[in-house]
């Protein structure tokens, strides 16, 4: 792929603006099953998502999202999340892991679907190069820091990197794809590892294909499972 590729592949299109400028919670789902190809160097991943995660911002949408990076609003660390839709909001967790981010709703409005979760459908053999300790062709991308490493795309430098008008930006080019059908079997549920209320089905909004292999295994958050208890 090329700042210039148009070659789709059958049942794909390439993701609109438009299609990507409504709340996370309603994009989430829509991008199952949807290819992001990023090419790195020359290196060339394309992921099918399998699952995947919606946060809010601050005044997004009726429910505030605690559990969201933009819920006490704009920062310098957060600010692509009120951007265009479609560019990726690329940070680091803990200090080592960059995650993968779609920007959706109206620019200026916070908001972005996490990319939890792929299965590598090309390129397995750089994605195996970046991600030495994956045991299987399965774990190369199950989980978001894992995802990250797999496409080679990096924070800082590919924060903000345009997935809809593919620009190259530090070496690298990326291409989201949608389903022309959407993905038929989707589960949802409480967003993994996140603490407190946030991490409850007070907020179901982790989405996944129904039994594929690659999804990452759910874990509460600090405080959720207590949280959780509570509101029943």
């Amino acid at each position: 792929m090329s700042a210039g590729d148009d070659v789709v592949s059958p049942g794909f299109h390439p993701a609109t603006r438009e299609e990507l400028a409504h709340l996370p919670v309603q994009v989430a789902p829509r991008l199952l099953g949807g290819l992001l190809e990023v090419v790195v160097d020359g290196a060339r991943v394309v992921a099918r998502l399998t699952e995947v995660e919606a946060y809010h911002g601050r005044d997004t949408g009726d429910l505030p999202d605690p559990g969201s990076h933009a819920r006490m609003g704009q920062t310098a660390r957060n600010a692509t999340m009120w951007g265009e839709p479609g560019h990726l909001y690329v940070y680091l967790s803990h200090g080592i892991h960059s995650c993968v981010n779609v920007v959706c709703g109206p620019s200026g409005v916070a908001g972005g679907v996490l990319l939890r979760a792929a299965e590598i459908v090309e390129g397995a053999d750089v994605a195996h190069g970046r991600r030495a300790a994956a045991r299987t062709h399965r774990d190369l991308a199950r989980g978001p820091g894992r995802l990250g490493e797999a496409l080679g795309l990096r924070h800082p430098v590919h924060d903000g990197i345009d997935a809809v008008a593919p620009v190259e930006r530090d070496g690298a080019v990326a291409r989201l794809l949608l389903r022309d059908v959407p993905e038929p079997d989707v589960l949802t549920g409480p967003r993994v590892g996140v603490a407190g209320i946030a991490g409850t089905d007070a907020f179901p909004w982790r989405f996944w294909i129904a039994g594929d292999p690659t999804v990452s295994p759910f874990r509460w958050g600090r405080g959720a499972a207590e949280a959780a208890l509570r509101g029943r």
